[in-house]
């Protein structure tokens, strides 16, 4: 097995394994193994699609196969680079034993279950314990990150208004998200962060309904969620138009939902639950009669994933810390109909929060 050892960890990477290892020794753990991508990419910088990093309290390993040691040699400054012969899972336990590991943490939600039984195989007699939130390390981004962030908003958005002309009745889904798709990656998004929604008339109740070859109408309302990638850090944002002739059940419905929004940018604050955060929307949409219609959370976290904690949703318990970076997403969705929803990118300051989106959010009707 190959193994580099290179230079010391920068700054920023030893401040996050340092919030790692406070983690295991919370949990009672000696070290970790991680194996999802953005855990991994977040504490050694490496953004190969295949390595696991191993990470006592004193030593960081880099478990990588032959397509990427020179690449994590360039990217991971300070961990110690391996170089698997066979499957990654068993080199990583190997390094376990080499470190001395005596009970090991890896992520819970990540690692599926034929892999964690195939780690506990091989590791022996280390202890290895399937472990809650290991990614909360990852909760709170620091002023770099978020201007990552704030980044792919202003791509994202500069993409959605070239292509704000194009959606209009006649033209099909699938065109406004090609389109979109192709202004985006001229913008400079990495790479599609998800499968663009566009979803027009009835198919706009569907809150995930990926772009089709349904041609958009008259009168109805089209919604578009979108997003981009830079530096490896995510945006997401939706915006919900209308086609002309407009009716007073479009603008009611649009004006509930951008109510509940207002009523949740307004009072989101640290200290917070994500329970207590959701709550501030859905209460406005209640009240309107549409509590049912209502059947997701109001966000989730954003960063190196378009979809990471914290949540904010009726189930979420933990206290939400400025620092962290959430969309805010009320919606209304009316099968047979249609639906709106209409999503910002906020991060929590000391004292609320601060929007990262700049995108316009009255309703905006298309002419015929």
């Amino acid at each position: 097995m190959l193994r580099l050892v290179l230079s010391a960890l920068d700054d920023l990477h030893l401040a996050r394994l340092t919030r790692l290892r406070a983690r295991l020794e919370s949990a009672g753990l000696d070290s970790a193994v991680l194996t999802r991508p953005q855990s991994v990419t977040y504490v050694s910088g490496f953004a190969g699609s295949a390595g696991i990093a191993v990470v006592s309290m004193a030593e960081a390993h880099l478990v990588v196969d032959f397509r990427y040691v020179e690449q994590a040699a360039t990217q991971a400054p300070g961990f110690a680079i391996e170089r698997a012969t066979g499957p990654l899972a068993d080199a990583a336990a190997g390094t376990l034993g080499r470190l001395g590991a005596r009970r090991a943490g890896v992520e819970e939600e990540h690692l599926p279950v034929g892999s964690f039984r195939r780690l506990q195989a091989i590791a022996g007699p280390i202890e290895i314990v399937a472990v809650e939130g290991l990614d909360r390390i990852r909760w709170q981004k620091s002023p770099e990150e978020v201007e990552a962030i704030r980044r792919a908003s202003q791509v994202a958005e500069a993409a959605f208004y070239e292509v704000l002309p194009a959606i209009r009745p006649g033209v099909t889904e699938h065109e406004v998200a090609v389109a979109l798709e192709h202004r985006l990656r001229v913008r400079g998004s990495q790479r599609m962060p998800f499968d663009l929604i566009v979803a027009s008339g009835p198919r706009s109740a569907l809150p995930h309904g990926v772009a089709s070859d349904r041609v958009i109408g008259v009168g109805e309302f089209v919604t578009v969620d979108f997003g981009a990638v830079v530096d490896g850090y995510h945006s997401d944002c939706t915006r919900t138009v209308v086609t002309a002739p407009v009716s007073d059940r479009h603008r009611e419905i649009y004006a509930i939902v951008l109510a509940a929004q207002r009523a949740a940018l307004s009072g989101l604050r640290p200290g917070m639950t994500g329970r207590e955060a959701d709550a501030l929307a859905r209460s406005v949409i209640a009240s309107a009669g549409y509590g049912d219609a209502f059947g997701h959370g109001l966000g989730h976290g954003v960063g190196l994933a378009v979809h990471e904690g914290p949540t904010l949703s009726p189930r979420e318990a933990a206290v939400l810390a400025p620092g962290a970076v959430v969309t805010v997403e009320p919606g209304i969705y009316l099968p047979g109909w249609g639906g709106v929803r209409i999503e910002d990118l906020v991060v929590l300051t000391d004292g609320g929060c601060e929007n990262l989106t700049r995108l316009p959010k009255n309703l905006h009707e298309v002419a015929a």
